[in-house]
């Protein structure tokens, strides 16, 4: 199962990320995220987890230019589009780009899962979030979970990542009752917005093992 962190800004952070086992780490270009990165500085970090852990570039309905910018500022190995974006915008950007693209969906309810349809063969892989609570100016790490068993039902062929409020506490819950092939954190690893924490970083990861460990017995 991969594991993905999301919104590092620091050494220490990716450092805890790398030393964990994470899989894929996520660096955020979305201005009003408390965890927003510029691309060079995002670049330096992206730099130190070359062969180690794929790096996953994040935006919110970014233009060309700035997409440009972070592509040759980072050099990603994914990008992530966790706006409003189309399938046909995805296409397009895969094909400028020549990089595989994660499509961020919110889900509240069953009837959501709708959206991804018009996604499949366009989005190599979906990320499963929480819709944002009332009044947010974000659409991802706002700290909330979804109701996980609407997901259960899925056509095991979807490929996505779980997303959404998950933490220590409850990430044994959630794989209890999902086999997704990844799963992604943000908030959960954090003392403060967009201040990762070390030490939760590696309790997270001890506790998924630990998880792990339960289903294999």
């Amino acid at each position: 199962m991969d594991i993905k962190i999301c919104g590092l800004k620091t050494k220490e952070a990716l450092d805890a990320a790398l030393e964990g086992g994470a899989s894929h780490v996520g660096f955020i270009f979305f201005p009003k995220s408390p965890r927003f990165l510029d691309p060079a500085a995002a670049g330096a970090l992206r730099g130190m987890a070359r062969g180690k852990a794929k790096a996953v570039a994040v935006t919110v309905d970014a233009d060309d230019a700035t997409l440009d910018a972070i592509v040759a500022g980072m050099a990603p190995d994914l990008l992530q589009f966790h706006g409003r974006e189309t399938p046909e915008r995805l296409a397009e950007l895969k094909a400028r780009y020549g990089l595989p693209v994660i499509k961020a969906l919110p889900i509240r309810e069953a009837g959501d899962l709708a959206a991804i349809r018009p996604f499949l063969g366009v989005a190599d892989r979906f990320l499963f979030d929480a819709k944002p609570p009332k009044g947010s100016e974000l659409p991802g790490g706002n700290g909330v979970s979804f109701d996980w068993s609407v997901l259960a039902g899925l056509d095991p062929s979807i490929d996505y990542l779980l997303s959404g409020g998950l933490n220590a506490d409850n990430i044994g819950g959630a794989l209890s009752l999902l086999r997704p092939a990844g799963i992604d954190i943000s908030s959960g690893v954090e003392s403060a917005p967009g201040v990762k924490d070390a030490r939760l970083i590696v309790d997270f990861f001890r506790r998924v093992r630990m998880a792990q460990h339960e289903q294999a017995a």
